[in-house]
């Protein structure tokens, strides 16, 4: 049966040149799809910057502050999993399958952890939360190869970003006054509501996705890996929880299952930057991980070195959100396509000397909004790499190898995120952070003077030299074209 649209016309036959050179991501023909999209990756941005808000209360309420940081971990060692799976899925039967299961169980996971009424069953929801993530997130990148033109491609990732701006700016006020008007429960089970109006408007623009080339059977092999990977990453994060000699033991297990999965799960000549797709997929681990790594130890820094507010320290962040944005639709214009691989070595250039500004802040002469105004660098440079490489990795993915193409990009930022954050928390911890860590309300009584300078210093000058990295690796993500003879 043919389908068309409300002016007459087929939407299952491509458009016409003139009018295929024409359209945008907002045009009638993938309206509803970006919409749903947009609407989409909104409200997992905004679950959470609102979760982030209401989990203290939440802990405290189910009486588990001990098990605060596992409600974090795991939702992303969970999402580390059902990433590859959902790759490996959206390549075997499409991505509509994948992506409408991850919604149904990341709105269940919210059910689950809002109406816990023990920590452990928060933590696991929150884990069932990660699984449905990690299965929507891969799912979005397969149905954007294969919905929209490549020269659309870039406008739809920049979308993504966009999608981000507004939850984290209101989240937290939400999410606050929900938690403190109706409970903290209500930041949880209202979410799941909001979901429908989403899945109503794109399920019709999905059902006429192209059905593009299939693999015939979902590679089981690479799921186990996926396993292997986030055990060996949840047993990592157990032992991080209490540095002793008991904890020596799941940090070794955890390195024995992670390092040799992650070689064979990730393209082979990933960690020595081979040229294009491996290139490219590194360049996402080192720019995610340099950033945040950095990034989470801006708050503690300005509240114990130079006496800010926590939500003051919180809003210099802020900046980098909005220009991450601003970088994402940059690199979306048509007339900078032939420099994509020039913006994202500009970008991981501007993230590496944001980095490097940060520690200014730690002497008294030099003003505060000097971290904001580095942040707001940083995040530009974050919009022009990040949302870049996307770009090339759908340019370099065949459409049958693009959901498991997909889950190596996001199982890529994820490890860089669990590594280089773990290694600016080794780095602060050696050169005597440690106490400032644990006593930020006595530095705030002294005066702010938290006076472990040397601790901040050694995590923002590991990440700019990882940003560093970064902007080498750019130098490799064009693939070796063969000469012909």
């Amino acid at each position: 049966m043919t389908t068309l649209d409300p002016s007459g016309r087929d939407l299952a036959t491509p458009p016409a040149p003139a009018e295929a050179d024409t359209e945008t991501v907002l045009g009638r023909r993938f309206r509803a799809l970006t919409l749903g999209i947009i609407s989409v990756v909104s409200l997992i941005a905004f679950e959470a910057s609102a979760v982030n808000t209401a989990m203290p209360v939440a802990a405290h309420a189910l009486d588990g502050v001990e098990l605060y940081a596992y409600a974090f971990s795991a939702y992303f060692t969970a999402s580390l999993f059902a990433m590859t799976l959902s790759g490996e899925w959206c390549d075997r039967k499409g991505p509509l399958t994948p992506l409408f299961a991850g919604i149904a169980t990341f709105g269940a996971g919210l059910v689950l952890s809002g109406s816990a009424q023990r920590m452990w069953t928060f933590v696991a929801g929150r884990g069932v939360q990660g699984i449905g993530g990690g299965l929507v997130i891969v799912a979005l990148y397969v149905v954007v190869g294969r919905a929209y033109p490549e020269r659309l491609r870039p406008a739809v990732l920049a979308a993504f970003s966009a999608a981000w701006v507004l939850p984290v700016i209101v989240g937290p006020l939400v999410a606050g006054t929900v938690t403190e008007q109706l409970g903290w429960r209500w930041v949880f089970l209202s979410i799941p509501v909001l979901v429908l109006l989403p899945l109503t408007v794109m399920l019709p623009a999905l059902r006429k996705l192209p059905p593009g080339d299939r693999t015939p059977a979902m590679n089981r092999g690479r799921i186990l890996l996926a396993l292997a990977v986030a055990a060996g990453a949840g047993l990592l994060q157990y032992a991080a929880q209490d540095i002793g000699w008991l904890s020596l033991l799941p940090a070794t297990a955890g390195l024995a299952l992670l390092v040799p999965c992650v070689l064979r799960l990730l393209p082979r000549g990933t960690f020595r930057a081979a040229r294009g797709l491996p290139s490219v997929i590194l360049l996402r681990g080192i720019a995610a991980g340099s950033f945040l790594g950095a990034e989470s130890f801006v708050p503690l820094m300005l509240v114990t070195e130079r006496d800010l507010s926590a939500t003051l320290a919180g809003l210099s962040l802020t900046g980098g959100g909005l220009s991450w944005a601003l970088g994402s639709f940059t690199q979306s214009r048509a007339r900078l396509e032939p420099y994509r691989e020039r913006l994202m070595g500009a970008g991981m250039l501007l993230i590496a000397a944001s980095i490097a500004l940060a520690p200014l802040a730690l002497l008294d002469g030099v003003p505060v909004w000097l971290v904001a105004v580095a942040w707001i660098i940083g995040g530009y440079g974050m919009g022009l790499a990040i949302s870049s490489g996307s770009v090339l990795l759908l340019k370099l993915s065949g459409p049958e190898e693009a959901g498991t193409n997909s889950a190596s990009l996001q199982v890529s930022d994820a490890l860089g995120n669990i590594t280089l954050v773990g290694v600016s928390g080794v780095l602060f911890v050696a050169f005597g952070g440690g106490s400032a860590a644990h006593g930020t309300e006595d530095a705030l009584e002294a005066g702010g003077a938290g006076g472990h300078p040397a601790a901040f210093v050694a995590v923002y000058l590991a990440m700019a030299a990882a940003a560093l990295v970064g902007a080498f690796v750019t130098t490799r993500l064009r693939p070796v074209t063969s000469k012909v003879v």
